[in-house]
């Protein structure tokens, strides 16, 4: 065995680090450096150094990122207004460059000689932390072992961590896959992997069933200033904070829940289940406020802007010139994006009551249907006029 033969794993403690950390031990000889990003999966952290020095990693690495993907992730996807396939809210996809980013920064301190992760070959998150790591560090070697391993399903690894006193928390009962940080969480494989099943109630986690949420609605006020959420119901608070309190405000009235069939980028259908309770309402206040102070084209041209920016984030081009250049673009479109904006939640309902913003360009004086001394709407006949000939034309050559 090759000395100081380090790779750094993406680690999780879930069924799939866990048995890639033996494997990696086991079969190949490789020192195995684990790294979590703590990105606001809580309690999935508990007890996790301890289980993971039990079993096949020599040394951990479980750093604190929650601020640096709020500042430097959520809050550039919040300004841009991605959405994925008009659904999908992106939240392991924003995080995947991040812990890659992470990762790579660790091996090099170590002077390990491969990164490794847990995605399939099936999947986006490969893609995602291999593009990351090609920007970054191209001459390490990247170890995907669901690419290059006999072990060809979920119940397989089940059986494999079993045969080697692996602990894990899947069972062949509950099969089915998660991703959970202060964003979101995701559920896919398993049981969802049938399109017309719906999911079980239990495996909900940020959310009630709109059913469940209270009778009577709740009314919160989000601020934002150039883009960014500031404060809540008129507190100034960091972005954590808002983040983790709309998540509980919006999941108490059901608000959030995605069930998608999407395209992945290796040409598949899949399912996936999300709940996005803190995002939905913030991305919906944004894009109010938006409408109330972007010049039409820019507005119109933004939204076209989101398109690609939500597929350079889905398909892990986080690190792209492109996506680079964007950011400038949107910036500035933000510049004027500062007010506030009402919102109430009522059983899965997010309804917009209230915005306001220093930056307004909505102006009472020309919208009202009354007389106005501004806009002369004998005027309007020559510019329809103008602005139809075109279609007048041709009419006339039919």
């Amino acid at each position: 065995m090759k000395k100081n033969k380090k790779v750094v794993l993406a680690y999780s403690g879930g069924l799939d680090s866990s048995v890639i950390a033996h494997w990696l031990k086991h079969t190949h000889g490789y020192e195995v450096i684990a790294f979590t990003a703590d990105l606001g999966q809580s309690n999935e952290l508990e007890n996790l150094k301890e289980k993971a020095l039990k079993s096949s990693v020599s040394k951990i690495y479980i750093e604190d990122l929650k601020k640096e993907f709020v500042e430097d992730y959520i809050f550039p996807m919040i300004k841009s207004g991605a959405i994925y396939e008009q659904k999908y809210m992106l939240g392991t996809a924003i995080a995947r460059s991040l812990i890659a980013k992470r990762q790579v920064e660790i091996a090099k301190q170590e002077g390990a000689i491969a990164v490794a992760h847990g995605a399939t070959g099936k999947g986006n998150d490969q893609v995602r932390f291999e593009l990351t790591y090609m920007a970054l560090a191209p001459e390490l070697k990247i170890i995907a072992p669901w690419r290059e391993w006999d072990i060809t399903s979920r119940q397989e690894e089940i059986t494999y961590a079993k045969k080697n006193n692996i602990e894990v928390p899947a069972t062949t009962k509950k099969p089915y896959s998660s991703d959970k940080n202060l964003w979101h969480i995701s559920f896919e494989g398993g049981e969802l992997e049938d399109p017309s099943c719906p999911p079980k109630e239990d495996m909900f986690s940020f959310s009630n069933s709109p059913e469940n949420a209270p009778d009577e609605p709740t009314y919160i006020e989000i601020t934002f200033e150039r883009g960014i959420p500031t404060a809540l119901d008129g507190v100034k608070l960091d972005g954590i904070t808002i983040i983790e309190n709309l998540n509980n405000i919006g999941g108490k009235h059901g608000i959030g829940r995605v069930d998608i069939v999407e395209n992945r980028l290796v040409g598949i259908k899949s399912r996936g289940v999300y709940e996005t309770s803190g995002g939905t309402l913030l991305y919906t206040a944004h894009a109010e406020l938006e409408s109330l102070t972007l010049e039409r084209d820019l507005y119109h041209y933004k939204q076209q802007i989101a398109l690609e920016y939500a597929n350079l984030i889905y398909n892990g081009k986080l690190m792209s010139p492109l996506k680079n250049a964007l950011d400038a673009f949107i910036n500035k479109t933000q510049e004027h994006v500062s007010g506030s904006v009402i919102l109430k939640l009522y059983k899965g309902n997010v309804i917009i009551v209230g915005r306001k913003s220093p930056c307004s360009l909505y102006s009472q004086d020309l919208a009202t249907f009354e007389q106005d001394k501004i806009y002369n709407q004998s005027d309007a006949k020559g510019f329809i006029s103008l602005y139809g000939l075109p279609l007048k034309v041709w009419a006339s050559q039919k």
